[in-house]
């Protein structure tokens, strides 16, 4: 009898535990969870599935974006293939600090930072492993520049091309004036080399790729830099060339411009962008910074859809801009209503050389 009882206590005790078995199974596999934890459990999976697809592009993404921000152009005057000296934008580097003065001289080291990227043709200005040691911008907008002594190891017949291409580079900023030229601690009255006088300053004035004639009356006629465009391969860029132009009816503008049309002259290396028969039908007018300038329809490329060439429009702004209190210019055509550019976007508004240029304060 006890024997029995037992027995049947020890059966009722296995099946008591099978079925708590069976019940946790179902609790793990069958049983829903609390709602609340279901969204957290389901959000959370989501996002890692998310992440896990999606990852890699928003890394790339992200590593793009960087790279964009890390990088800005600027403007480096070299030398090209001509001998003349000519601005390349180039992308470089943003750095940690703001001395961006400083990093743009240090791209015109020969075997320095800019070899890799420099366009064919192209090279630097400056001795191999010349160092800036300082800048100071001075009040008047005059920025001291001391480099090391190998500065001083350069060729005679490169100094003016050296003082040109430091000076247009740094003056790029809109706050840098001139430049005063210190070699290792010590103010440089004139250059190491060959004595070319700095004074208290060279400046844009001083003029670059100077060109001169006998038959100019140097006493009468203005000095004035025009850009013309250039090719070498595939790349086409604009060098400025400073010479004298003569206004024989007193307006330096309409000279400027007459002397733009005529070409570029003997300087055979550079292009010709002005059609036959280009010219202005009306004396320029500026006010409020905006030149005023209106031609002859020979000065379009396609007469029919009043396209005007880009070569033509930048050569215009680039030179005429540097002129004082010349901001901005607007070319017109008689006849025309809407002027268009090569890829059929109109001149709504006046042109700048910001379309063309990076600016920016040192």
């Amino acid at each position: 009898m006890r024997k029995h009882r037992l027995l049947l206590i020890m059966a009722i005790s296995i099946s008591i535990i099978l079925t708590g078995c069976f019940q946790g199974e179902q609790s793990l596999e069958e049983m829903d969870p609390p709602q609340d934890a279901e969204a957290v459990d389901n959000d959370l999976t989501s996002s890692i599935q998310s992440e896990d697809s999606e990852g890699e592009n928003e890394e790339v993404t992200e590593s793009e974006e960087t790279a964009e921000e890390k990088t800005v152009e600027r403007e480096l005057y070299l030398i090209d293939s001509n001998g003349m000296v000519a601005s390349q934008t180039l992308e470089l580097p943003i750095p940690e600090s703001k001395e961006v003065a400083t990093q743009v001289l240090e791209y015109l080291v020969k075997d320095g930072p800019v070899t890799q990227m420099l366009p064919n043709g192209f090279q630097a200005v400056l001795p191999a492993d010349t160092e800036v040691l300082g800048l100071e911008l001075e009040e008047d907008g005059t920025l001291i520049v001391d480099l090391s002594e190998e500065f001083t190891e350069y060729d005679a017949k490169e100094e003016i091309k050296i003082l040109e291409a430091m000076t247009y580079t740094l003056t790029q900023f809109e706050n840098v004036e001139q430049v005063k030229l210190w070699v290792n601690g010590h103010e440089q009255e004139v250059m190491p080399v060959n004595g070319t006088p700095i004074g208290d300053g060279y400046s844009r004035a001083n003029g670059i790729n100077v060109t001169e004639s006998d038959n100019i009356d140097l006493i009468n006629s203005k000095a004035v830099t025009m850009y013309f465009p250039a090719e070498h391969d595939d790349n086409q860029y604009f060098v400025p060339v400073t010479q004298h132009v003569k206004a024989e009816n007193g307006d330096a503008l309409q000279a400027i411009v007459d002397s733009l049309v005529d070409g570029p002259g003997y300087v055979t290396n550079l292009m010709h962008v002005f059609n036959a028969g280009a010219q202005l039908v009306e004396t320029p007018n500026l006010q409020n910074g905006v030149l005023d300038l209106v031609f002859n329809e020979n000065v379009l490329q396609d007469m029919d859809n009043s396209v005007i060439s880009d070569e033509v429009m930048e050569t215009l702004v680039r030179t005429l801009t540097e002129q004082q209190d010349v901001e901005a210019v607007n070319v017109r055509v008689e006849n025309v209503e809407q002027l268009v550019n090569e890829n059929g976007e109109a001149y709504s508004e006046p042109v700048t050389k910001e379309t063309f240029l990076p600016s920016e304060k040192f």
